[in-house]
């Protein structure tokens, strides 16, 4: 038999933005009907690595059924050596054999597909007329999800800051001439935060990088850098004032440092998460109530969207007689 491998030039190609945003829409949708098994994620961090290793599996039933395997390293000094932090793969296999049928490049999966679910999330909590938006942040994420967020509201004016301001005018000189909106780099978070009414936090930082006092009445916050129990972007008294959303509630309360180290100051508890993406998706639960609440999403990442990302560029590849197939 041939297996597929798709590098990421390939993934960009037969993956654009709008097709993920549905297709992580739909994903989540699954995941909140109970389609979909899914165990937490394991990490494997030796003390003297320089990263750790996270392995997360993840099936769907039904027409759409998948079998699948992200295997990632998240390397945080990769980015001073121009390198993504994630690196890794994506495995697909057969729901009716096991046989192996795809590798594909999981940095490339991961940037889109995680930009995508915070566009379904502003798409569904974000005020409709929100359009200044800020990035904390200057690497992949930052890029992808200034392409994510314009798709799914009116931008008027965007502005990226990040730890070295050089990386973030260096987005500015690459992204300006992608959008019809102006970017802009500016010196501090707070200069990016106050007046914006969309807000992204994509950093590695250990330490909160916005204040509850910049942020404006009515903001929604998308807050997807962090991803282990001991590192916050988000301080607590923002958790504490928001209305909280995330893609899954048991990564939330074991996995994410926005929470639980606002939990152990005792300003959140486990009732503050007020629902899945997926659960607004299906009707189950309710998002904004008024126009001047603000809303989070915490992002933690979840292996069905990579395999359900996986599954559509292999048949899209398919079809399209597209990507590498080698004989395995």
């Amino acid at each position: 038999m041939k297996i597929l491998v798709l590098d990421n030039r390939q993934i960009k190609e037969l993956l654009p933005m709008p097709e993920c945003i549905e297709l992580m829409a739909d994903a989540l949708a699954a995941l909140a009907r109970g389609e979909v098994y899914q165990p937490l994620r394991t990490i494997v961090r030796p003390p003297e690595a320089r990263g750790l290793l996270g392995l997360m599996p993840a099936y769907r039933a039904g027409e759409q059924g998948a079998f699948g395997l992200k295997a990632i390293c998240v390397f945080p000094e990769n980015p001073a050596k121009g390198k993504d932090a994630h690196q890794g793969a994506v495995m697909l296999f057969s729901r009716e054999t096991g046989e192996l049928l795809a590798l594909m490049n999981a940095s490339e999966i991961t940037a889109i597909r995680t930009a995508a679910v915070s566009a379904v999330a502003t798409r569904l909590l974000a005020r409709e007329d929100a359009q200044q938006l800020a990035i904390i942040g200057a690497g992949v994420q930052a890029r992808t999800h200034l392409v994510s967020v314009a798709a799914v509201r009116t931008i008027k004016h965007a502005r990226v800051t990040a730890r070295n301001i050089e990386h973030a005018q260096q987005l500015v000189r690459e992204m300006r001439q992608k959008f019809g909106f102006s970017i802009e780099a500016v010196q501090t978070n707070e200069e990016a935060v106050r007046g914006a009414d969309l807000i992204v936090t994509a950093t590695s930082s250990l330490e909160p990088v916005i204040n509850k006092e910049w942020i404006s009445p009515g903001a929604h916050v998308n807050a997807i850098g962090t991803h282990s129990p001991n590192s916050r972007e988000i301080d607590s008294a923002t958790m504490a004032a928001a209305r909280i959303f995330t893609d899954r509630r048991e990564s939330v309360l074991n996995e994410a440092g926005d929470y639980l180290l606002a939990a152990k100051e005792g300003v959140v508890t486990p009732e503050s998460i007020l629902g899945e993406i997926g659960e607004l998706l299906i009707g189950t639960k309710t998002g904004r109530t008024s126009a001047t609440e603000i809303t989070l999403f915490k992002s933690l990442g979840l292996a069905i969207e990579d395999v359900v990302s996986a599954d559509y560029l292999y048949q899209k590849a398919k079809a399209q007689q597209a990507g590498t197939w080698i004989g395995f």
